[in-house]
């Protein structure tokens, strides 16, 4: 069982999978620190200085002691950072459209296979059995 793991694990499909995922990984920390570090300021800027990371929706406050300690946490929707999430989900997107469209361009054209001769067409083949009526 051993071998069959080690054969399994050794193939290329497993080895280009798990380059992938890593690439991704890294790829998604470049694009995440990107869209909050450079185009949400830009984007706020627009929107009169808004962040949309502190963008939220409060259910409940947070509650705090005569100490000045926070007893219940704050209870809210954070739909600024949701905002992010589909911001860095288009830019992304269109990352890996760029890509792609740049490595079609690269490859190149699959030449389409001829077409087997059609065989004789159906008035021709009723002017071949109106011919041998004749006859």
């Amino acid at each position: 069982m051993f071998k069959e793991f080690k054969k399994f694990i050794m193939t290329g499909n497993v080895i280009d999978l798990a380059v992938a995922v890593l690439l991704a990984g890294a790829v998604g920390l470049v694009v995440k620190g990107f869209v909050s570090d450079i185009m949400m300021p830009i984007v706020g800027q627009f929107t009169g200085g808004i962040d949309f990371a502190d963008l939220k929706y409060v259910l409940s406050p947070a509650l705090v002691d005569a100490e000045g300690a926070i007893t219940t946490a704050e209870n809210a929707i954070m739909y600024g950072n949701w905002i992010n999430s589909i911001i860095n989900l288009i830019i992304v997107g269109f990352v890996l459209f760029m890509i792609v469209k740049a490595y079609n361009k690269t490859k190149k054209p699959v030449e389409e296979a001829l077409a087997a001769p059609a065989g004789p067409t159906q008035e021709e083949l009723l002017a071949e059995i109106r011919d041998l009526l004749k006859k």
